[in-house]
């Protein structure tokens, strides 16, 4: 992405194409880059994008209280579905072993 600046270095706009306006070459993961598109962003889209992650998370458990009751079965998903959410399960679990290490700070005796 190319950028256009203000006098105090703050980026102002971008562009895909260069011009004289938009001179400077910046990453595309460049984090004043991507500082700069999250601002643009309203806070509809903001509000929609928090909620994404939540949202992924209830249709596991749905599909997992689907499946416990017998509704549908496993193999009844798409491949990528079951890819997907098998790779979600594994990483969860990997991530609550590393919660059975947490120091104990955060219980409530």
């Amino acid at each position: 992405m190319y950028v256009k600046r203000d006098p105090s270095g703050e980026i102002i706009a971008i562009s895909k194409l260069a011009d004289t306006s938009f001179s400077e070459l910046v990453a595309d993961d460049d984090v004043e880059l991507l500082a700069f598109i999250q601002n643009a962003k309203s806070i509809g889209q903001r509000a929609l994008e928090q909620t994404d992650q939540t949202m992924a998370r209830v249709m596991e458990d749905v599909v997992n209280l689907l499946v416990e009751q017998g509704v549908i079965r496993f193999t009844d998903l798409p491949d990528a579905a079951q890819h997907k959410l098998l790779n979600r399960r594994e990483l969860r679990g990997k991530r609550q072993g590393i919660d059975l290490l947490d120091d104990g700070d955060n219980l409530h005796l």
